[in-house]
């Protein structure tokens, strides 16, 4: 299923929404400018590789170089146009109520502390891995996460690939979410018996998922808006 749009108006514009695709687009655009080799390095330097985590934990690397720097900086880099395109898509499609009800600044804080948590839970499960962790999906999945359980009703135009045929129906975002959550918690247990965890970081959104979930329940939040 691909979302299209919500039915589901802010009472805002999302500067923070904005901000984060800009930021997000421009270092794909710094990606694309490096030869193979640059970008290599770039993502060996900045993406959040769960063995360098396990050295700096035991004493053996510089945990800022190791850790500090690449927990935030990995969720500004992406590994192609559809990881870019898709994570910032269901930015804009779900962010900007969860922006309205938090407000500017508590979405960004909201924002990165999912992302950590999202690859703190795909960490625990592959602290061998040499694979880089990179990419929004965590962060993404904490806004989703958040939408499921404030706005369950609200009607998401949705896109159902079906062989050849291509229908548009209005389902809810309960419904919308939820399937895309199971999908990941499925596909991230099926991947559990490797030693490594190559592709796509099931677990960090899982993890993003549930915490973005729990905080907007506990959070106090400005406003919820109605789905109708």
């Amino acid at each position: 299923m691909l979302p299209l749009r919500d039915k589901n108006p802010s009472g805002v514009v999302p500067w923070a929404v904005y901000g984060l695709i800009a930021a997000n687009s421009l270092v794909f655009v710094h990606e694309l400018s490096l030869p193979p080799q640059g970008l290599m390095a770039l993502v060996a330097r900045y993406g959040m590789v769960p063995r360098q985590v396990t050295l700096a934990v035991r004493g053996r690397a510089d945990p800022v170089t190791a850790i500090l720097v690449p927990a935030i900086a990995s969720m500004f880099l992406h590994g192609g146009w559809a990881h870019l395109i898709g994570n910032m898509w269901f930015l804009h499609i779900f962010g900007d109520n969860v922006e309205d009800s938090l407000g500017h600044l508590g979405f960004l804080a909201f924002y990165v502390f999912c992302g950590l948590i999202a690859t703190a839970a795909q960490y625990v499960l592959y602290p061998k891995s040499p694979v880089p962790t990179i990419g929004a999906s965590g962060a993404i999945a904490g806004v989703l996460g958040a939408y499921f359980v404030t706005w369950p009703g609200a009607r998401i135009v949705t896109l159902i690939p079906l062989f050849l045929v291509f229908p548009v129906v209005e389902l809810p975002a309960i419904l919308v979410l939820g399937f895309w959550f199971l999908i990941q918690f499925f596909q991230g247990a099926a991947s559990l018996g490797v030693a490594f965890a190559h592709g796509v970081a099931y677990w960090a959104h899982v993890g993003g998922f549930v915490t973005g979930a729990l905080l907007m329940l506990a959070l106090p939040q400005r406003r919820r808006r109605s789905s109708s």
